[in-house]
């Protein structure tokens, strides 16, 4: 995504990151993120290798998830957190056991074309997994989506136009470059799970803005220097990357970091 911002070297005041409009917050982690301080509540979770339970994965195969260990004392995984707390709120009978989800899941999907109602564990297990969707419990799957007709009344493929259009805010005086963010190769999404290993830590300690020379030489930037992007919602504070892989008027930040 991208936004418009203006660099400048950072000043004496704090940058404190808040949740507006939000009277009550629980999150539900096995890290204590960023967002988990800022909560009311927090529910401790099990992690992926803590609990049980299916994944379709991109190609679209159904594959199983085995817990490989017990997660510690007192830790519930995100289904018996659910059914605990739907027990209440005054609505029971909501199952914490994955395999009884998922056969839910399968009588809910029936006859729509997110089919799951032909796939049981015991299919995946006795396989590689399931191709999705799988309509029946004689349906050998789907390994490959419209090879003979595609989900439109004529079974043909819709092509559509999209108009370029500008960006609905534009550089101005006060905020005269174009801010672009995304990801780095040694960490991932909030970076709270990355941000703890010591060897990713070493590729990439810091947040660091990415600025071209020319760039840098009108602000009188260096590199490693510290400097603050504000933008129109909030301001943050990165080390330089000075980097003539990046045009003279955008400027680039990673979201691995809160």
């Amino acid at each position: 995504m991208a936004s418009n911002v203006a660099v400048s070297a950072p000043d004496a005041r704090r940058v404190i990151s808040r949740l507006r409009d939000l009277d009550f917050l629980v999150v539900s982690d096995f890290f204590l993120s960023e967002t988990a301080e800022l909560a009311d509540v927090v529910l401790p979770s099990a992690m992926w290798a803590e609990e049980e339970g299916t994944m379709t994965n991109l190609e679209g195969r159904v594959i199983r998830r085995r817990r490989a260990m017990d997660p510690p004392a007192g830790v519930r995984d995100d289904l018996q957190l659910l059914a605990e707390l739907a027990d209440r709120l005054g609505v029971p009978g909501f199952s914490g056991d994955a395999e009884t989800v998922f056969t839910e899941l399968g009588r809910a999907s029936a006859g729509g074309p997110a089919d799951y109602s032909g796939i049981t564990y015991r299919r995946i297990d006795d396989g590689q997994g399931l191709f999705w969707p799988v309509p029946a419990a004689d349906h050998p799957g789907t390994p490959r989506l419209f090879t003979d007709r595609f989900a439109t009344p004529d079974g043909r493929a819709r092509f559509w136009r999209v108009e370029q259009v500008d960006a609905h805010e534009r550089p101005d005086a006060e905020y005269p470059y174009v801010l672009t963010t995304g990801r780095v190769l040694a960490q991932y999404q909030s970076g709270t799970q990355t941000r703890r290993s010591r060897s990713l830590s070493l590729v990439a300690p810091t947040p660091r803005a990415e600025l071209h020379p020319d760039l840098a030489r009108t602000l009188g930037i260096v590199q490693d220097d510290v400097v603050e992007l504000a933008t129109r919602r909030g301001r943050a504070r990165f080390h330089a990357l000075i980097t003539d892989a990046i045009r003279p008027d955008v400027v680039f930040a990673p979201f691995h970091w809160g």
